[in-house]
């Protein structure tokens, strides 16, 4: 496939981060490891190899702004911006679950331009750039075709970052799963979003999550013909954290399911800001 020189440089990163990503894998009980906050781990991995996908990425454009799980954001007055998160699924990664992958967005200002979510286990890339369509290892894919809920297989996480949710968000979980065929929570957003886009999953919600988690998967979503959101139908869902996607028509039947549970008006009551 011949990429664009802004794809072909996000893909090369990715390529290269994600064979050290893979070697820390294979000798992970040796990693250093901190926490950040409660059951939210930081490993000596996740920081060599966000520092390798930056290397490239500042490398070709020097002037794109950085926003990064594991570093200092950048002054935020860039146009272009690229929001990375080296380790996606690294409680996944620690427990030897190898269900991870690695995430780099790019936003100009509030909209999403590219996205690569590599998932270096299964040597499985899913690329999208703005008006170009989304692809897994170069083979164009798109949303599933489900309709309705009936039969549908949805994916979600639970807010890790906010476990005093988790009676309200329980709510929405029982909600979907009586509408749905079944629910899948496996770990890592990004892949879920990719595994969306790809028609594995035909449907995916979260809350709380971080810019990071989602601008990649996001996009890959978006060009593979599906739709993402917040809560509320609108496009705030890298700021607020809050994601619902799938396709058109599952979308819809997605977020009309979620207002009937607690979730909602539980996330306005706390705050809608990423955890």
């Amino acid at each position: 496939m011949n990429y664009s020189p802004l794809l072909t440089v996000m893909v090369r990163a990715a390529r290269k981060a994600g064979a050290l990503a893979v070697q820390f894998f294979d000798r992970r009980h040796q990693l250093e490891v901190a926490f950040k906050g409660k059951d939210d781990p930081v490993t000596s991995a996740d920081t060599a190899v966000e520092k390798e996908i930056l290397f490239h990425l500042r490398k070709a454009y020097p002037r794109y702004g950085i926003l990064a799980e594991e570093s200092p954001p950048s002054t935020g007055k860039e146009e272009w911006q690229w929001v990375v998160d080296p380790i996606d699924g690294t409680l996944n990664f620690l427990h030897g679950n190898p269900h991870f992958a690695l995430s780099i967005g790019l936003a100009r200002g509030d909209e999403l331009q590219a996205g690569v979510v590599y998932d270096p286990v299964r040597d499985e890339l899913f690329t999208a750039e703005r008006g170009r369509g989304a692809f897994l290892n170069d083979q164009r894919i798109r949303v599933s075709d489900r309709g309705t809920l009936n039969g549908a297989l949805i994916a979600t996480g639970f807010p890790l970052r906010r476990k005093h949710l988790a009676a309200p968000y329980l709510s929405s979980f029982a909600a979907v799963f009586a509408a749905s065929a079944d629910i899948r929570r496996a770990g890592s957003a990004s892949l879920d979003l990719a595994y969306t886009a790809a028609g594995r999953f035909d449907g995916f919600w979260e809350s709380g999550l971080s810019p990071w988690d989602i601008a990649a998967g996001c996009i890959i979503v978006q060009e593979a013909g599906g739709f993402c959101s917040d809560f509320q139908g609108g496009n705030q869902f890298l700021g607020s954290g809050n994601i619902v996607a799938g396709n058109p028509n599952l979308h819809r039947h997605l977020l009309t399911t979620l207002e009937g549970s607690e979730l909602p008006q539980a996330l306005g009551q706390s705050g809608t800001g990423p955890g």
